[in-house]
């Protein structure tokens, strides 16, 4: 039977976070919209930020449907298989906000991504999912699939872009800049790629630097 949990913690994080890919599903508000799911892999580009929240990298691609409704009504589902071991489905309901590059949060976001270089993806933007409904189910029906690596394509074609070609790349296709139901999706061009890199961390203070480094008093 299926369980209902109120956190992202423990057992179920762990599950989560050991999944080489997941599922996203969107929609448009409109009852006759396209409803978007997704498959989601390479490794390193997924975080559980807190026990509410949860992040994926954006990178680039053909379409920008999940983007596009997410900036229209936020309403998103994850969803995570165990292809092997013991059988379980997890989905984690919630609302999602597309966190573009040139958003003061972005460089903070970024920083939780160490594993994975983003400049050879075509980042587009950091997805980050609040949830409100957490559950698990059996997975009795999920055939067993054995994971051997992540395919190497995906970096080894957007690494050569810069901005101006991805931007270029992006208003060729039909749906990034709009979705297939006209909603607006990816904001064009994207903003400098200087954008991708994390703030740095603080280095280390040694005891007593600080009084070491500290100004004479009446200094200036």
């Amino acid at each position: 039977m299926g369980k209902t949990y109120a956190r992202i913690d423990g057992r179920l994080r762990t599950f989560i976070e050991q999944q080489p890919m997941f599922f996203t599903a969107t929609a448009p508000l409109t009852g006759d919209g396209t409803v978007n799911l997704s498959p989601k892999g390479l490794k390193g580009s997924f975080v559980v930020l807190d026990e509410e929240r949860v992040a994926y990298l954006d990178f680039a691609g053909s379409t920008a449907e999940t983007v596009a409704h997410l900036r229209e009504n936020g309403r998103i589902t994850l969803m995570w298989c165990a292809f092997q071991g013991p059988p379980n489905i997890v989905r984690v309901h919630g609302k999602g906000e597309p966190v573009f590059r040139d958003d003061p949060r972005f460089p903070e976001l970024l920083a939780h991504f160490p594993d994975i270089d983003p400049a050879l993806h075509g980042l587009r933007a950091i997805i980050v999912v609040t949830a409100g409904l957490i559950r698990d189910s059996c997975g009795y029906g999920v055939p067993f699939m054995s994971y051997d690596e992540d395919r190497d394509l995906h970096g080894r074609r957007f690494a050569r872009e810069d901005d101006a070609s991805l931007s270029a790349y992006f208003a060729k296709k039909e749906h990034i800049a709009q979705s297939i139901d006209g909603l607006p999706g990816l904001p064009l061009p994207l903003p400098p790629r200087h954008l991708l890199s994390p703030p740095p961390r603080p280095a280390p203070t040694a005891p007593g630097a600080d009084v070491v480094n500290r100004p004479p008093a009446g200094g200036r």
